[in-house]
């Protein structure tokens, strides 16, 4: 977990973030075996279907030191609602891939999203010293789509039926965002 051991991780009125753990595997596994939840997330999320299976992954998340993953916490409750970070970092083209899941459906439509994702983004300019970070999203997202253009991600084009989910294709929104401060 890249940035993670580091101090100064993101954090916002309402929001918090920290490493994860090993015994976040109980709530992942509700969210991960949900498919409302992981319908428009990583293709690997639906191939997880045991407790076992979302255990091993966990695992594997924690020990990847290429990835910043965090877990987010609502503060007023310290309920872990999801994970958010970025992958795919090149430092030599100081770039990286957003992602983010709000896996508990009770945090959904309160702006979390965007919360989140403005966290991170945040994070990954000033820590990290990123000049640009990227995402793609499904069209049918809109939700998603909404968040991400209020966090400051602007569309740069389209993958056509870069997806396949209930028995048909949709084209993914490639997004992103550069950091003002870095020019």
């Amino acid at each position: 977990m890249i940035v993670a051991r580091m101090q100064n991780l993101p954090s916002s009125e309402i929001l918090s973030f920290r490493e994860l753990v090993a015994s976040d595997a109980d709530d992942f596994f509700s969210w991960l075996t949900d498919y409302e939840v992981v319908k428009y997330s990583l293709s690997s999320f639906l191939k997880l279907k045991t407790k076992a299976d979302v255990e091993v992954w966990l695992a594997d998340v924690i020990a990847d030191q290429s990835v910043l993953s965090l877990a987010v916490v609502r503060k007023e409750s310290n309920k872990l609602i999801g994970y958010a970070g970025i992958s795919s970092i090149s430092k030599t083209n100081q770039s990286g891939e957003y992602y983010i899941l709000i896996g508990d459906k009770k945090s959904w439509n309160h702006g979390y999203g965007t919360e989140v994702t403005k966290c991170i983004v945040e994070y990954g300019f000033s820590v990290m010293k990123l000049h640009r970070i990227q995402l793609t999203v499904s069209d049918h997202n809109i939700g998603a789509v909404k968040a991400y253009e209020k966090a400051g991600f602007v569309r740069e084009g389209v993958l056509r039926d870069a997806a396949f989910r209930d028995g048909k294709f949709h084209n993914k929104i490639v997004m992103s965002v550069i950091n003002p401060k870095s020019f």
